[in-house]
């Protein structure tokens, strides 16, 4: 992959991580929650998700999941169905004070972790994304793994940083949700939030190019 290639595509990395999506919310709603530290594990949940969707669409896979509406629709309803599920049980959650909630154990790590990769994972707006986007960046004329693991590596360290950047804007705002009033109304907008993109995944549809 020559230079010019790389830099096109470490652009478009960013444009595609900084445009606010369920992961955005996701970090920011669990960086308000738990700070910057422990949702790393969230991250790292969106990271491993979006390196299956990665290895998926650079495979060929995502293609054959657009080709299939069978396919293609189980997979969208299963990711819209998991944002509202999270969604809902966020607008659920109690407002307890911020001081009572830091001395109550908070969710463990793994299940921050499954909750960022079962997001990314079952998005299928990023199937379609990745498929549209991978050819344009890599050549038939050289190896196609090699290719998939630079533009995997840039992909993950680039969303890494902006998911983080996501929270910590978040965590800062953790001073002014300390009263029961301001955890309440945090619950509900964020999982308002994750409801209405779990909601609009249902819309979502194949290209027409990929349909039979």
């Amino acid at each position: 992959m020559d230079w010019q290639t790389w830099l096109g595509f470490f652009l478009a990395c960013w444009i595609i991580a900084v445009s606010p999506g369920s992961g955005a919310v996701l970090s920011m709603s669990h960086g308000l929650s738990y700070g910057v530290r422990k949702t790393s594990a969230t991250i790292f949940g969106l990271q491993l998700g979006l390196l299956l969707i990665l290895l998926i669409a650079g495979a060929g896979v995502g293609s054959l999941l657009l080709a299939s509406e069978w396919a293609f629709n189980i997979v969208k309803v299963v990711g819209a169905c998991y944002l509202i599920y999270l969604g809902f049980s966020q607008w659920r959650a109690a407002g307890s004070p911020l001081d009572a909630q830091e001395s109550m154990p908070a969710v463990s790590a793994r299940k921050r972790m499954l909750s960022g990769f079962l997001t990314n994972a079952t998005n299928p707006k990023g199937i379609i994304f990745m498929v549209a986007v991978l050819p344009q960046f890599m050549s038939a004329s050289r190896p196609l793994w090699s290719q998939l693991l630079i533009l995997a590596a840039t992909m993950l360290a680039v969303d890494t940083v902006v998911m983080h950047g996501y929270a910590a804007s978040a965590s800062v705002l953790r001073g002014l949700m300390r009263s029961s009033r301001a955890r309440r109304n945090q619950n509900r907008l964020f999982g308002g939030l994750l409801m209405a993109v779990g909601t609009g995944l249902f819309f979502v549809q194949r290209s027409s190019q990929a349909a039979p």
